[in-house]
């Protein structure tokens, strides 16, 4: 660890787009980091840039996700290793297509990017850093957890997961001083448009927002506590609403009565 670092940030998907952000900017906030995804050469190539510029260190963990040994190399890590105290949990891929149009091998690729790997490391940092009362979980899930009907309904189930993943652990880390935070993202320029066959501002001409945009706006949030974090949501009340309706139906979503609309 360097000389007044905050620790190491552990950040996948860190070789372009949005996980390239964090990780500069996490250098600037004078984290040490571990930068973790499948292109070697290009993770060595960032950190040689990020070190240059900031000083901070910088270490190049190679992993695919979806294989599972290489998922528990990075888990082993965030079990074992003391000085990390921020986990990103930035990889993941989308479709080309919908649910029609794949089959049984994309589809458990992107489950094994977008929620195993992401869930599984949460665990393992959360339990350590519940250990030492200190350190941070960010997860980068997607607008799309709110509009299934939007594009295909598997990308947006697994950010619905990886926001429900965030929720549900942050409502048991209250008592203490680890920070879970979710980041919804919009349309953003990132490599997983160009990696699914998509084009994001044919689709989307004029809303796709500058990834370093987002990532500084999610550090705004992270930075004043925020569980969910929607940059491109200009009427936050529309997402408190939405909250506030959901956790209302918690109490009334079990009962022993079939609800009378249901009666024959």
């Amino acid at each position: 660890m360097s000389i007044d670092s905050k620790g190491f940030a552990l950040v996948t998907g860190a070789s372009s787009g949005i996980g390239e952000v964090y990780a500069q900017r996490l250098a600037e906030r004078d984290y040490d980091l571990i930068l973790v995804a499948r292109r070697l050469d290009r993770l060595e190539a960032l950190g040689r840039k990020i070190t240059e510029r900031t000083g901070r260190k910088v270490e190049a963990l190679q992993a695919d996700l979806t294989q599972r040994a290489d998922l528990a190399k990075v888990e082993q890590r965030l079990a074992s290793d003391a000085s990390i105290t921020l986990l990103v949990n930035n990889a993941g891929i989308s479709l080309d297509g919908s649910v029609l149009e794949n089959g049984a091998a994309n589809i458990e690729k992107i489950l094994a990017i977008n929620t195993i790997a992401p869930t599984v490391l949460t665990a393992a940092a959360a339990k350590e850093f519940v250990k030492r009362n200190q350190g941070g979980i960010i997860n980068i899930a997607s607008v799309l957890a709110f509009a299934p009907e939007m594009m295909d309904g598997i990308y947006s189930g697994t950010k619905a997961h990886l926001l429900n993943v965030t929720l549900g652990l942050a409502s048991k880390l209250k008592d203490t001083n680890v920070r879970a935070q979710a980041v919804l993202p919009g349309a953003t320029k990132s490599e997983i448009w160009e990696n699914s066959g998509k084009d994001p501002e044919t689709m989307l001409p004029g809303m796709v927002m500058e990834t370093a945009d987002l990532v500084d706006a999610a550090l705004l949030g992270y930075d004043r506590g925020e569980v969910v974090t929607i940059p491109p949501l200009h009427d936050e009340g529309q997402y408190q609403a939405y909250d506030a309706a959901r956790v209302a139906m918690g109490p009334n979503l079990s009962r022993k009565e079939v609800a009378p609309r249901y009666r024959g």
